[in-house]
């Protein structure tokens, strides 16, 4: 029996074309030369992240991220050795004045020279971003698309939240502006269907899809059939249109589970911490006032009370440095939860003040 090793071609068949017509890049009719739009199907789409990020890593390089942000991924980069540089960003995500800045140490000699130290790629999570549920807007996007360009950088676009974004029209994506084939995009079936079943898949140039593929076949092998089969046959069964139709169900479910969750922040938190709703996926971000560490009030004493949050340090690219910061994730207590835990973090914040 050949299993094909970037995923089962009738699931594959299917992502692809859903990708053409969802995202319209323009690598998809380009030469495998050229950087052709290119699928593969990964065990969740941090298997793809961590291949990528091996692919591309040699000690030493410099890469471009805005922290805090998963630590999943940061985890995934620290043993590559490579320098971490902090992009700043706000609640529309990373500021392309200061990525310009951050770029400026690098001159044009060093673009036309290929320059070991310019950084390799930039990883972002443009939508309800983990931990701070930040979203970039079209503008920015297109501003550090030209950016990556001038600067001839990757773009690795982490979009798990892509189908969580509660407005309409979604914001065009990176690969949709991908006149280059410098994006690689991952997406995920985690949040949308069911986490358990490991299904993730990653679009991007060929040449550098095809090396993840490698990996893949000397590595997990390929992602487990039993899986795939089982979700190539609902996406079969309900087309592009019944998939974005489910989208649309578990969107009214989040953006129903985000409103009860701010309205809880509302009635206990104003005062004593701020945060910014969040446009898109499952976390609210919030700045305690007062306090400089979340750290033992969230690991210590919210803990024993029986609230689960957790302190912004662990977002951080030093996880030590200390945060003013919780992430709080609305995906699984019901409303009244919600509004006991923030009644019970709003005493400890007054206690410990």
């Amino acid at each position: 029996m050949i299993i094909s090793r970037s995923g089962i071609p009738e699931l594959l068949s299917w992502l692809k074309d859903f990708q053409r017509n969802l995202h319209d890049p323009p690598t998809a009719n380009y030469s495998p030369e050229q950087g052709q739009m290119e699928v593969c199907v990964t065990t969740g789409s941090q298997e793809g992240l961590c291949k990528v990020f091996e692919m591309l890593i040699n000690p030493g390089d410099n890469i471009l991220l805005d922290a805090p942000t998963y630590s999943g991924t940061l985890a995934a980069l620290r043993p590559l050795g490579c320098n971490i540089i902090n992009i700043p960003s706000d609640q529309h995500g990373i500021i392309p004045k200061a990525l310009k800045e951050i770029l400026s140490a690098w001159s044009p000699e060093d673009v036309k020279n290929c320059s070991n130290h310019l950084p390799k790629f930039l990883y972002t999570i443009p939508n309800g971003c983990n931990p701070t549920g930040n979203s970039l807007t079209t503008e920015r996007k297109k501003e550090i698309y030209q950016l990556a360009r001038k600067y001839d950088f990757l773009i690795i676009e982490d979009d798990p939240y892509y189908f969580l974004q509660f407005e309409k029209p979604w914001a065009p994506t990176f690969l949709s502006m991908d006149v280059d084939g410098r994006v690689i995009r991952t997406d995920s079936f985690s949040k949308i269907l069911s986490s358990g079943l490991r299904i993730g898949f990653l679009t991007g140039p060929k040449p550098l899809i095809d090396r993840v593929v490698l990996h893949i076949q000397v590595s997990t092998m390929h992602t487990s059939t039993f899986t795939q089969i089982m979700i190539s046959q609902l996406l079969q069964q309900w087309g592009q249109k019944g998939f974005l139709e489910h989208i649309d169900r578990v969107v009214d479910f989040y953006r129903i589970q985000r409103d009860a969750m701010l309205t809880a922040a509302d009635k206990w938190l104003k005062g004593l911490a701020e945060w910014y709703p969040p446009a898109a996926g499952m976390f609210l971000w919030i700045k305690i006032k007062g306090i400089s560490d979340t750290q033992q009030l969230i690991m210590e004493k919210a803990l024993k009370k029986e609230v689960l949050l957790v302190p912004g340090g662990a977002f951080n690219i030093d996880s030590s440095e200390p945060s003013s910061y919780v992430r709080a994730s609305f995906s699984l207590p019901s409303p009244a939860q919600m509004d006991l835990a923030f009644k019970r973090l709003a005493d400890l914040i007054k206690e410990s003040l």
